[in-house]
């Protein structure tokens, strides 16, 4: 009798496991999405919501005058993107395919952030002061080249 229920336990056991075993390791169909596709299967910010603002937004900036009617390379600081909706939005990642596409129109170059001015500051320090760089070559303090512009921007909702 114990044996009996002992083999029925496991075979039970054994059936709700391989139940829980599906997806790409087991054998289950996986799909891949292309991130520019539309997806309209919820009210909350997707990924190709972020890619279509960052692709609108990078668009208004190439025809604003600064950027469309300068004879050189616009310098801007981009201080990121805020998220100021309710939901989790990855907001280093659309300032990041903002930056990209900007850098991809070659009418733009990016200055430092506050937080990067302070390392490359530091660098410029160490390669003019340390003694330990060819003086000739090392980076010169009073020599960067400062923004001339600074990017930043908001997330919002609106709800009904």
């Amino acid at each position: 009798m114990k044996n009996t229920i002992s083999k029925s336990l496991l075979a039970s056991i054994s059936l709700l496991l391989g139940a829980c075993a599906s997806g790409p390791r087991y054998g289950g169909n996986v799909t891949y999405v292309d991130p520019k596709t539309v997806e309209q299967t919820a009210n909350q910010y997707s990924q190709s919501d972020i890619s279509r603002a960052a692709e609108a937004m990078v668009s208004k900036l190439l025809q604003s005058p600064v950027i469309a009617n300068s004879k050189e390379v616009v310098r801007i600081q981009v201080t990121g993107v805020k998220n100021l909706t309710a939901e989790y939005i990855n907001t280093s990642n659309i300032t990041a395919q903002i930056e990209n596409k900007l850098i991809e129109s070659g009418r733009v170059r990016f200055a430092g952030s506050t937080g990067d001015m302070q390392a490359a500051t530091d660098a410029v320090r160490m390669q003019s002061q340390s003694g330990l760089y060819d003086s000739k070559k090392a980076a010169q303090v009073g020599r960067m080249a400062p923004a001339q512009y600074r990017l930043d921007g908001n997330l919002t909702s609106m709800t009904q």
